[in-house]
């Protein structure tokens, strides 16, 4: 009898398994994941949901009630479809529907469904097949026994469909899922065990995925498999949970296992069993969620991206807590990398996406001045495919918010194979991309729903600091006075943020004012630059206008022909005190853009006179030291972007084509 057929582990043996783990009660951020959406030719971001619960086998109404629960926890993922389906007396039932989560709730209404012992739920961001009821998961075995959810993509989808379609099953949709549920329906009339069944077919699939399945021969069973996508497994009385995202669950239960790369997991009311991709047991980590799902709603904001720009104060509050030892010294999370080895690092390349890439520009100025080693920022999703030059001196920082960015994760894993040491990131505990680096730095700013990301990226910024700090003081580049005096500034930041605010109010109506404008261009030097390109990140992710970060110098080289009478823009100014030259040179891009016509709009610091002429608008920022400045003159950008984006009756949290992280390449 193999590791796969034999019987789980009783509840108690379950449980003393645990204990005998490592166990710590630590905030686990939301794992978000990210699909590709191919619709009509063209590429678009998207991503899925996923809910699974087991109760006792006596069939209630709780398991289509705890779904449809953690599919609306889930909906600030972003959707096109919506669907669950319930193991009943009466077999495997699904109701499914495109559109928002209300479709399905008024088709249940209509027609209702029956009593249950386990259901699945999944939210669908398409990638094959456009946005349909067929198309919407989960998807059923040609006997209609079995019922699976996918998130993901399979890559050697076509290969497989036409093997099904070679044995006469007459396919319903168009996704790459479907093909995987008659696969996993024919593995299991041949084996007879569900787990089994699913780690057999999983073997056979490319790409990535997270799967949930039941069927109706084992009513009290769902079983996952996961492979480069987000799983995590809550842990009840009486009851577990799966899902994409602990949201999903965490009205029940704070106690969560993180699933490792190609588990298949095996969940019924009172047990849990997970085995590798060669059936041996694996005993997954316990840890305990310390925020609620209240930490999961807008506390009194219009928007979640309102309430987490407003949460910035905590969030680079919270990064900093705890970094320094009783001498004062600066510490990493998780520091597997040899102190002697980092001392020989010659060279930091940062990878990642997005705004997490802007964060990465920031960490180039702070670490190249304070550590004198060389810093290139890379996108992840180019890295591995130019050729890096990446060696046992190269440490590589990967970042990302979700620890879950497909891009980004196989950078880490090119990197590693190329012999570089590689630190992450990451909000998420647990997340795929921490857990195969070499050493962490986790940000600690508390679950982030909004798609535009706010406080997570002031948290990226704060961790690079402490990181380059932390270089510095180890490779004695600064004395300990030295990092003391700049950690003690960096704790003066969160006041500093909520200075910015408290100016809310101005900046709201700046932006209400400007709604109708089509196009703003940001300018910037230094720190400002990356500063710049948030900016107009923020207004293309969520005003959908032309938005465009420049540095300020390339102003003459071409960006200028682009200013015409009426034409917004931003102009991020550095401090008159650390860096006079520069802040010469762009009130000088003030005047040159003004006096085309442009209508001006100046981020600058308090008592920075020189530039009252020359703005039509100032959003002020309190006096801070020049690198640590992107922590408030970013503020008045993403303010500006929400609101902006509010006055057109705007989507803020959930924009069109986007969502939360990229788990595809």
């Amino acid at each position: 009898m193999d590791a796969a057929t034999a019987p789980p582990p009783s509840p108690a043996r379950w449980r003393v398994g645990l204990e005998q783990s490592p166990v710590s009660s630590v905030t686990f951020r939301h794992a978000r994941e990210h699909r590709v959406k191919a619709c009509r030719g063209i590429i678009l971001k998207g991503m899925c949901g996923i809910v699974g619960y087991v109760g006792p086998l006596t069939p209630s109404d709780r398991p289509l009630s705890v779904a449809l629960e953690g599919l609306a926890r889930l909906e600030y993922r972003g959707y096109d479809s919506a669907g669950v389906a319930l193991a009943t007396p009466d077999g495997v039932q699904m109701r499914k529907k495109a559109g928002k989560l209300k479709n399905l709730r008024d088709s249940l209404e209509t027609d209702p469904l029956p009593a249950a012992t386990a259901a699945i739920g999944h939210t669908r961001w398409a990638t094959h097949g456009a946005p349909s009821d067929e198309n919407a998961h989960p998807h059923l075995s040609a006997d209609g026994k079995l019922a699976l959810i996918h998130n993901g993509i399979i890559e050697n989808f076509a290969a497989l469909r036409a093997e099904v379609e070679s044995s006469g099953v007459r396919l319903r949709s168009e996704t790459d899922s479907e093909v995987v549920a008659h696969l996993l329906a024919r593995a299991f009339d041949a084996i007879g065990d569900l787990t089994e069944a699913m780690r057999t077919v999983s073997a056979r699939l490319q790409g990535a995925y997270t799967l949930l399945a039941i069927h109706e021969d084992v009513p009290g069973v769902i079983v996952g498999a996961r492979r480069n996508s987000p799983l995590v497994i809550g842990l009840g009385e009486g009851e577990n949970f799966l899902g994409s995202d602990v949201a999903a669950f965490i009205s029940h239960t704070r106690t969560a296992l993180e699933m490792g790369q190609d588990q298949i997991v095996t969940v019924s009311a009172d047990e849990v069993r997970v085995i590798d991709a060669d059936g041996a047991p694996v005993t997954p980590r316990e840890y305990t969620v310390d925020w609620d799902a209240s930490a999961a709603v807008k506390g009194g904001f219009d928007t979640f991206m309102a309430k987490e720009i407003h949460d910035q104060p905590a969030a680079v509050g919270d990064t900093l807590l705890g970094r320094a030892d009783e001498t004062g010294r600066l510490r990493l999370d998780e520091a597997r990398i040899d102190e002697s080895v980092l001392r020989s690092v010659d060279t930091i390349i940062v990878i990642a996406c997005g705004t997490a890439a802007y964060a990465g520009h920031v960490a180039k100025y702070a670490i190249e001045h304070w550590c004198r080693i060389p810093v290139e920022v890379e996108l992840a999703h180019e890295f591995r495919y130019r050729d890096p030059i990446v060696n046992e001196k190269t440490l590589v920082v990967a970042i990302s918010q979700s620890g879950e960015t497909m891009d980004t994760l196989m950078a880490v894993r090119h990197a590693r194979e190329q012999g570089a040491q590689v630190l992450a990131i990451c909000n998420t505990y647990g997340a795929t991309i921490p857990r195969e680096a070499d050493a962490v730095l986790y940000t600690h700013a508390g679950p982030e729903v909004a798609v535009a990301s706010t406080k997570a990226f002031l948290a990226q910024i704060t961790a690079c600091y402490l990181l380059g700090l932390y270089l510095a003081q180890l490779r004695g580049n600064m004395f300990i006075d030295e990092t003391q005096a700049l950690l003690a500034e960096l704790a003066e930041m969160p006041s500093k943020i909520q200075e910015v605010l408290d100016t809310e109010g101005h900046i709201t109506d700046v932006a209400r004012d400007l709604s109708g404008v089509d196009s703003v261009l940001f300018l910037g030097r230094h720190v400002g630059f990356p500063v710049a390109l948030e900016g107009a990140l923020k207004l293309k992710e969520i005003a959908y206008i032309h938005a465009e970060g420049f540095a300020a110098g390339e102003l003459k080289h071409g960006p200028i022909a682009l200013i015409d009478q009426g034409q917004v823009v931003i102009i991020v100014v550095p401090s008159p005190r650390g860096r006079d030259q520069l802040h010469a040179k762009v009130v000088s891009n003030i005047q040159e853009v003004r006096a085309r016509g442009a209508r001006t709009i100046v981020v600058a610091e308090e008592g920075d006179d020189n530039v009252e002429p020359y703005a039509d608008v100032i959003f002020r920022v309190p006096q801070t030291s020049t690198l640590l400045a992107p922590l408030v003159s970013v503020v008045p950008l993403q303010i500006f972007a929400c609101q902006l984006a509010s006055a057109k009756g705007l989507d803020v949290d959930q924009p069109r084509n986007l969502a939360k992280s990229v788990t595809v390449e």
